[in-house]
């Protein structure tokens, strides 16, 4: 079986081709065209210029796709209905629709946040690896951490296909928080990087600047980031613009931020690990590319829950991509089959 798998839920145009044999899975292509440069300038995903970007990009990453994965013959086409920004998502629903009808091939709908979970089935281009499978791996139930620039959600998973939410953001995603603080301190889009770089420029010594750990502590799952920007704005508001400006403070408030966000997601989500007696923890969306959230992550579940697994994507798979796309198309279509091409939506809020 061979899937074609298109994604444009925000502001990346992602095309990609997963070939199956006998239960193993190989990527043919998988190519994202990236629209950052262009919204750098609004400091955020600009949902009309987005919308005609995909418009322009999508015929163009289709054919690279195909070409580069050598003109296979597509079995099913999976597309991202949601959530993500509307207009976007619309831009791949009605692409696939038309492509589907022209082909005559089966489509399945993809929930984005169930994909970020799938990306970790997904080995490096070129590789293979069988898929995971309740039984012959033993990982549910799992913990599930999907924490992007949208979203940030614990999820029980039972099973591929069976979550529950155990929690999410009340208001500003982990992502959003992290793009809001760059603006703030001037370090440009997306933030996450940037602060990301500028964190691991500091030179290490005694904490000059303490920032809250927004709802760390209560009993529950759920997150708040916005406390944490708007600590950082009245600390910038309480200095002079040249002491501001300077690479010291800039990379010491940047570190700050930085592990006050990996702090609290590690808790809540080894908090969460332990209660449901979890047999693995998996992470998935773009905050989990950070390397020091992957680094800390690690050596507390090695810490805390020695005999959990602890599965988190390739870098290039924890950004919006098409491949995780096709892998949870897959799964989709076992479960249900096709869908009707009619009853295919876009869903902005789409839940898990």
């Amino acid at each position: 079986m061979i899937i074609l798998a298109i994604d444009t839920s925000c502001d990346d145009t992602c095309v990609s081709i997963l070939k199956l044999v006998n239960g193993r899975f190989k990527i043919l292509s998988n190519v994202v065209s990236s629209q950052v440069k262009l919204h750098a300038k609004y400091g955020g995903v600009y949902p009309s210029l987005a919308k005609r970007e995909h418009k322009k990009n999508l015929p163009l990453v289709l054919e690279k796709a195909i070409k580069k994965a050598k003109n296979p013959k597509i079995n099913l086409i999976a597309v991202t209905v949601g959530p993500g920004l509307e207009p976007c998502l619309w831009v791949g629903v009605n692409f696939t629709k038309e492509l589907a009808k022209k082909e005559n091939l089966p489509i399945v709908p993809v929930n984005h946040i169930e994909a970020h979970i799938l990306a970790n089935w997904l080995q490096p281009i070129g590789s293979q690896s069988k898929f995971l499978t309740s039984k012959s791996q033993n990982v549910f139930p799992a913990i599930c951490l999907v924490v992007s620039g949208g979203h940030t959600q614990l999820i029980l998973m039972k099973d591929i296909g069976k979550y529950r939410v155990l929690g999410e953001t009340r208001d500003d995603a982990a992502g959003e928080c992290f793009d809001k603080i760059a603006r703030i301190l001037g370090l440009g889009y997306p933030g996450g990087p940037a602060i990301e770089t500028y964190a691991s420029k500091l030179d290490r010594g005694p904490a000059s600047i303490s920032l809250p750990r927004p709802m760390m502590h209560q009993k529950n799952y759920d997150f708040s980031f916005s406390g944490l920007k708007t600590a950082v704005l009245y600390k910038v508001k309480s200095m002079k613009p040249k002491e501001v400006r300077k690479k010291e403070f800039i990379r010491a408030m940047a570190a700050e931020v930085q592990q006050a966000i990996i702090d609290v997601l590690i808790h809540k989500t080894v908090t969460a690990a332990k209660g449901y007696k979890a047999k693995s923890i998996i992470l998935g969306g773009g905050v989990v590319a950070n390397q020091q959230l992957r680094k800390q992550f690690k050596l507390k579940i090695q810490r805390e829950l020695p005999r959990a697994k602890f599965f988190v994507p390739d870098s290039k798979f924890s950004t919006d991509n098409a491949a995780m796309i096709a892998v949870t198309g897959y799964y989709q279509w076992l479960k249900e089959g096709s869908a009707k091409i009619k009853s295919i939506e876009a869903k902005a809020n789409l839940r898990l």
